[in-house]
C-alpha cells in the first residue's frame, strides 16, 4: 500500500491571512420549443452575462495545452500558458478578465470534497457533514453521501466562479472513499457526487475537470472536460489518463518531487500538459519546453 501523500498541496500563505443529469439534456429540449415558437429575434434562453457563452456551449481544452498552477502568493500574470488554475475565492474578478482579456482561460481551484475552516463560508457547513482531518491543518474530509446539504453549498461556490467570469472549475479532493474519510463511503458515493459537481458545473456553462481519482476515469470520462493530475509520473501511474486524451481532453499534470529529466520524455509520449510545481503551489513553475 502506498504511504499517504498529500491530495492537494495548499499552504496558508499568499495574499490571503486567513491562512486550501447532463446540462445537454437540459438544453435540447428548450432549443426544440424555440424553433418551433420563437421569431428570428428572440433569444429563449440567453447565456448568463459573465460566462461570454451561447446555452449549451462551454470551454474544451485540448490535450498538450499549456498551463500554469498557481494557489498561492501574489498573482503572476505574465506566465506564457494558454491556461491559468488559480484559486478561486482569493482570485479576483479583476484578474480573472486581466487573464481572459490577455487571451488566456481562467480555471476556479474550488475544494468540493473537503472542508477548509479558513474559507468564508465554512460556517455554512454543518458539523455532521464534517469528518476526518485529510491531512492538512484546518481541512476535513465531507460526507459526500449528504448532497442535500452539500449541493447548495457547492452550487453558490460554482457560482461565484460563473460570476467572476471563469471558464471551468477544478474541483478538489474528488477521492474521499479511497481515504480514510471518518464516513463508510464507496465507490458509487464518489461517483454520483463527482456526476453531481459536475453538472453543477455544466449548468453554469462552465468546463470541468476530474482531479486524481484514477479509478473512477472509465465511468467519469463522459462527465469531466479535462483531468488534473498530481504525481502520476512518481507513482507510475500515467498511463492510466490515457482516455482522457485519446477523447481530445487535455490532461493538467504537475510532478513535485521529480525534475522534468525524470517525465517529460513520457509526457511528450502521452500527450500530457506537465510542469514541476513546488508544493505550495506559488508562480514557480518548470516545463516540459
Amino acid at each position: 500500500m502506498r504511504p499517504p501523500r498529500p491530495q492537494s498541496p495548499r499552504f496558508r500563505m499568499g495574499r490571503t491571512v486567513r491562512l486550501r443529469r447532463p446540462a445537454w439534456l437540459l438544453v435540447v429540449p428548450l432549443l426544440l420549443l424555440a424553433a418551433c415558437t420563437a421569431g428570428p429575434d428572440e433569444d429563449p434562453a440567453p447565456p448568463q452575462p459573465s460566462t461570454g457563452q451561447a446555452p449549451g456551449e462551454r470551454w474544451q481544452p485540448r490535450p498538450g495545452t499549456t498551463w500554469q498552477w498557481q494557489l498561492t502568493g501574489r498573482l503572476d500574470l505574465s506566465v506564457d500558458a494558454a491556461v491559468y488554475d488559480v484559486d478561486g475565492f482569493t482570485t479576483t474578478k479583476e484578474e480573472v478578465a486581466r487573464l481572459k482579456q490577455a487571451g488566456r482561460k481562467v480555471i476556479c481551484y474550488l475544494s468540493t470534497g473537503a472542508w477548509e475552516d479558513f474559507r468564508p463560508d465554512a460556517g455554512d457547513f454543518p458539523q455532521e457533514v464534517l469528518g476526518k482531518g485529510n491531512g492538512w491543518e484546518g481541512e476535513r474530509w465531507l460526507d459526500i453521501r449528504r448532497t442535500d446539504t452539500l449541493e447548495p453549498l457547492m452550487a453558490r461556490r460554482f457560482d461565484m466562479c460563473r460570476d467572476k467570469g471563469f471558464d471551468a472549475v477544478e474541483p478538489d479532493n474528488m477521492d474521499g472513499y479511497r481515504n480514510r474519510s471518518g464516513f463508510p463511503l464507496t465507490a458509487e458515493d464518489q461517483l454520483r457526487y463527482n456526476r453531481l459537481i459536475a453538472a453543477l458545473a455544466h449548468d453554469r456553462g462552465l468546463a470541468v475537470g476530474l482531479k486524481n481519482d484514477l479509478d473512477q476515469i472509465p465511468q467519469l470520462l463522459g462527465d469531466f472536460d479535462f483531468a488534473v493530475n498530481e504525481q502520476c509520473a512518481e507513482y507510475d501511474e500515467c498511463d492510466r489518463l490515457t482516455p482522457f486524451v485519446k477523447a481530445g481532453k487535455a490532461v493538467f499534470h504537475a510532478e513535485y518531487e521529480l525534475p522534468p529529466s525524470r517525465f517529460c520524455a513520457r509526457s511528450r509520449e502521452l500527450d500530457l500538459s506537465s510542469l514541476q510545481k513546488r508544493y505550495d503551489l506559488d508562480a514557480w513553475r518548470r516545463t516540459c519546453d
